[in-house]
């Protein structure tokens, strides 16, 4: 059974499951927690793949209704908290948006796990309810961005910029730009700070994009970038980001 409030990212963990492990079957899909426990005890699955944030009841309170009745894998987006929280509770857990490698050592484990009883997660949800979830980690990962009638997930880290455009935010990679409804000031508080610097007040860069810093002919500076013709603007009050450069 797979629960997960993002069709794009369902649709992708399904084809995924469906090419990595042929012989799985599932038998339901939920967008949401009441959904999810709905279907687990129609369906009496042997293995959830459950989002650990979505609407009506998280994945992990799904986990607590259902403990011991089948094998549970957490969809995440939190690395190293999941790492902390999971494995001392013999589950495991797939990092969003999938990806083939990941998936596959999940799968060889669950195989395994398929041998024995389902364990009894009680104890190890509420060690994982205890854990403090580290602010490295509780940063944005991803954003969606439409292109014409689809909807592309895109990694922050392709994202060379954000700049501000009337009402709407200009996400710019290497190989494409598309608005998104987000403001710059929502951006800067949901990306990690080490990896995007603030250098205006309508632009957020990655700092990996960065190739040089110059100044132009009225001695203002502005950043050259990597992979991108043009150059940006750092205002007089990010000027001191750039001193030791």
């Amino acid at each position: 059974m797979l629960a997960e409030d993002e069709p794009l990212l369902a649709d992708d963990l399904a084809d995924l499951l469906s090419s990595l492990w042929p012989q799985l079957r599932i038998v339901a899909r939920a967008g949401d927690g009441v959904a999810a426990l709905a279907a687990i005890d129609q369906h009496a699955p042997d293995l959830a793949f459950l989002d650990i944030r979505m609407p009506l009841m998280t994945g992990i309170e799904v986990a607590r209704h259902i403990a011991g009745r089948c094998h549970v894998a957490f969809l995440t987006s939190y690395d190293e908290y999941a790492v902390a929280a999971f494995e001392a509770g013999a589950v495991d857990y797939v990092l969003k948006p999938p990806k083939a490698a990941r998936m596959a050592a999940t799968i060889a484990r669950m195989k395994e796990r398929l041998r024995q009883p389902p364990v009894d997660l009680q104890r190890a949800l509420r060690d994982f309810a205890g854990h403090r979830m580290p602010a490295s980690t509780r940063h944005l990962q991803w954003i969606n961005v439409s292109r014409g009638a689809a909807v592309r997930l895109v990694t922050v880290d392709e994202i060379l910029y954000f700049k501000s455009d009337q009402k709407y935010t200009l996400v710019m990679t290497q190989d494409f730009e598309a608005l998104i409804r987000k403001t710059v000031k929502e951006l800067a508080e949901a990306l990690d700070p080490t990896m995007f610097w603030q250098v205006h007040r309508s632009t957020l860069v990655n700092v990996q994009a960065i190739d040089s810093v110059v100044r132009d002919d009225r001695g203002n500076l502005r950043l050259r970038l990597k992979r991108r013709p043009e150059s940006l603007a750092v205002s007089e009050a990010y000027v001191h980001l750039f001193r030791q450069m």
